[in-house]
């Protein structure tokens, strides 16, 4: 019996010993303004208030979760209300308001999780316990979490108390979203932005509680925690909980990784060593050893990013304190950015940040890595062209190969026409000249049994294909390009070709087109004019009034001379006819030709229907 009552007493404290343990972020919360991490402008800022008494009815606490917003609004409550606060403004937590918030029992101070008390009842709620002064202390503090949460409504019910709250009232709103709460709330409250926790904030803040646990670590270890953790101290502490729980008291660097599933930093510097040295299969092998491993390579790239920044920031002594890293590390950062290049640096981050902005996108994104990776390699490579199969360092390169390979080879009577196709060429060439300025016969032949040896003409890469300006070049190289020159001068070659109507009016319409900007007033017009030939090869035009008959007269010498040149016809004359009053003809709308066109033709109106088109 004795026995059993022992077994029962020892199970008991067992039990009891299970339900005391606290996680080390409840444990080690601060209790005082001085015991607070990495907020250091903030909390003076605060205790000053205390102590000076000026104190604003509404304060915003705003930043990234656990870093101490909740705790600092506790702190700063608590030394709101304290009796006899001490010199530097913190609670002297002997007064009876301190110990009723210290065991949780006092009146004076609210909580409210705006997440899940978000509607207008609970606002009202809220309000209405603010007419109640407070019994033991000066004020009433009401700390509303998560703020960002609260309807519209709601927000729209506090606005007004918030506004003009009762004298003994004061708000202490905390939220992780603070563009999300409506501007007319930010006006009313004094805004303090906490801060992210640094890593060598967190890592002291570690070792602190590492010591009062008595819990062995490694300074890397608690490294890697507070990167894991990214700036909140109530993660970093919640993560070293479970490398405490799995290495059993002694926290080492490869349990850390091993625990949290961390990428080795190791494979980064051994990646960057054989970039420099361009050993590519290494890298691979290294690559499929991290893939079959469980990782992502996406994760392998943007860590390597990272790591590659800290090499750079490594090279300058001024940048050295923006590595976030254990001193260990930082040795191997140095050592590291000593054997690297500056430019490999830039070109790496380059490379690696595209492959980030692609990945997603990616079908093969193992692939996608593993050209990032041996892109990566080849940057320090020098340059070579593709054909012992290193990639081409230059695109223009690349095209003027192409270009080459592209170019038409041209006979030697070819090139010789070409060549005597103008004295300018030839006169390029060096070639005799007659009295006249033409070659000669025989100097012509013998050019042309040397043409095939000359070099094969230049090409730049900007002339590949045809482009707009291109294209307006050969539409008015020979038509409209200098009006004020043209006149009514007479071509070189005397010609007496016969034309038709139809080669009239088809001229006509192309001349209208290729005239210049400055004339495309006068060039509408004329697209409506339609040409006759009284008696060839005499040409004469109807126009609407005597404006655009002298308009047309201002450049009636450039308008023969394009139908001469083009309907191979130099007797050309154009005899502009103004109609009289019966002669002008009703100008018809769109709607209106398309009926005269069925009312000739009823195929087009069965056409129209067939396929269902709509005049536009």
């Amino acid at each position: 019996m004795a026995f059993h009552s022992f077994f029962i007493s020892l199970h008991f404290q067992q039990t009891l010993l299970m339900e005391e343990y606290i996680v080390s972020a409840r444990k080690y919360r601060p209790l005082s303004f001085d015991t607070v991490v990495g907020q250091g402008a903030l909390t003076t800022t605060l205790k000053n208030a205390v102590k000076s008494g000026k104190l604003a009815h509404a304060y915003l606490f705003c930043g990234p979760r656990g870093v101490g917003k909740t705790t600092c609004a506790r702190i700063f409550a608590k030394a709101i209300n304290c009796q006899n606060p001490t010199s530097d403004g913190e609670a002297c937590n002997q007064c009876e308001s301190c110990q009723s918030f210290n065991e949780q029992r006092s009146l004076n101070i609210f909580e409210l999780d705006a997440a899940s008390n978000n509607s207008v009842e609970h606002i009202k709620t809220l309000m209405e316990q603010t007419r109640i002064p407070p019994q033991v202390g000066k004020y009433k503090v009401f700390i509303i979490d998560e703020v960002h949460m609260l309807s519209t409504s709601a927000f729209n019910a506090f606005l007004k108390t918030l506004e003009e709250p009762p004298a003994h009232v004061i708000f202490i709103l905390a939220t992780t979203e603070k563009h999300k709460i409506l501007p007319t709330i930010l006006s009313r409250c004094q805004i303090y932005d906490f801060e992210r926790m640094t890593v060598q904030n967190t890592v002291n803040h570690l070792k602190h509680v590492a010591e009062k646990e008595g819990i062995q670590y490694e300074d890397e270890a608690l490294a890697v925690i507070a990167e894991k953790a990214d700036g909140g101290m109530r993660d970093a502490l919640s993560i070293f909980d479970q490398a405490a729980s799995f290495c059993q008291g002694n926290i080492t660097y490869q349990k850390v990784i091993e625990d949290l599933n961390v990428l080795d930093s190791e494979y980064y510097f051994r990646i960057v060593d054989y970039s420099v040295q361009n050993k590519v299969t290494d890298i691979m092998v290294l690559l499929n050893d991290v893939i079959n491993k469980g990782f992502d390579g996406g994760l392998l790239v943007q860590g390597l990013a990272k790591h590659v920044r800290n090499v750079l920031m490594a090279k300058d002594p001024q940048t050295l304190p923006l590595l976030e890293v254990s001193e260990q590390q930082r040795q191997r950062y140095q050592e590291q950015a000593q054997r690297v290049d500056t430019r490999f640096c830039y070109e790496a981050l380059r490379l690696m940040n595209q492959c980030d902005v692609n990945y997603r996108q990616s079908s093969n994104k193992r692939l996608l890595v593993e050209l990032t990776l041996i892109e990566v390699a080849q940057i320090t490579q020098p340059d070579e062209g593709p054909a012992n199969g290193r990639r081409p360092r230059r695109l223009k390169s690349l095209f003027r190969q192409l270009i080459q390979q592209t170019q038409p080879k041209q006979s030697a009577p070819q090139v010789a026409a070409a060549v005597a196709k103008g004295h300018t060429a030839a006169g390029a060439q060096g070639l005799p000249r007659t009295a006249q300025g033409s070659p000669s016969p025989a100097n012509s032949e013998v050019s042309a049994q040397q043409t095939p040896a000359a070099p094969a003409p230049r090409i730049k890469v900007s002339a590949i294909g045809t482009s707009w300006n291109t294209l307006r070049q050969q539409a008015g190289s020979s038509k409209f390009t200098n009006l004020a020159g043209m006149g009514s001068g007479e071509s070189a070659v005397d010609q007496q070709q016969p034309f038709t109507q139809d080669e009239l009016e088809l001229q006509w319409l192309s001349m209208c087109n290729r005239m210049p900007e400055h004339l495309v007033g006068i060039a509408q017009r004329m697209k409506n004019m339609t040409p006759q030939i009284t008696e060839l090869p005499a040409v004469e035009v109807t126009v609407g009034n005597q404006l655009v008959k002298d308009e047309m007269e201002r450049i009636l010498g450039s308008i023969v001379n394009t139908l001469k040149l083009h309907l191979k016809n130099n007797a050309i004359t154009l005899t502009i006819h103004v109609a009289e009053r019966e002669e002008q003809e009703k100008m018809l709308t769109r709607r209106e030709q398309f009926e005269l066109m069925v009312n000739q033709n009823p195929a087009i109106g069965k056409l129209q229907e067939v396929f269902e088109l709509e005049l536009a």
